[in-house]
């Protein structure tokens, strides 16, 4: 019986590296597909819609590399609370934000937004919640100046300036 131990215990180790393995090359595709379904032609930015629906958009935020989930529904910016952690950004009080899971509060901080075909909002008013999941989530105080259209799965961004 003590013969069994060694073999199960590497068969199981087996099973989970190659689990972890299987796990991370999703993750790191649906990255990969997320940044590819971006294009830019001169002042149009045209976003893909991802297999689970929404628009991400690739960029900046405070220097550091981030993928923003597009959202037309959220009044304000809001960041994982673990970002602002790690960015060491500075609160400026607390704020009560209604979302789709109920009312949550959430510190107000201060960032530098670059998205990848142009657009910059610097010194915006963003709102860190806990909970909140890996993507920031890009609002309507940034994407109401913008000039948006969607069809047929593609959100269309004209960046050039209105007439």
């Amino acid at each position: 019986m003590s013969g069994d131990l060694p073999r199960s215990f590497k068969i199981v180790t087996f099973w989970l590296v190659l689990g972890a393995l299987v796990f991370l090359g999703v993750q790191w595709q649906g990255r990969r597909e997320q940044e590819a379904r971006l294009t830019v032609v001169g002042d149009i930015v045209n976003l893909e819609r991802a297999r689970d629906g929404h628009y991400y958009w690739p960029g900046t935020l405070n220097g550091r590399r981030v993928v923003f989930l597009v959202d037309t529904g959220a009044s304000r910016t809001a960041i994982p609370a673990s970002l602002a952690r790690e960015l060491d950004l500075a609160s400026e009080g607390e704020v009560r934000s209604n979302t789709a899971g109920g009312v949550v509060t959430g510190r107000l901080v201060r960032v530098d937004i670059t998205l990848n075909g142009g657009v910059q909002a610097r010194r915006r008013q963003a709102v860190a919640l806990d909970g909140l999941g890996e993507e920031p989530l890009l609002g309507m105080d940034v994407l109401g100046r913008l000039r948006l259209e969607q069809f047929d799965g593609v959100l269309r961004i004209d960046l050039r300036p209105e007439r």
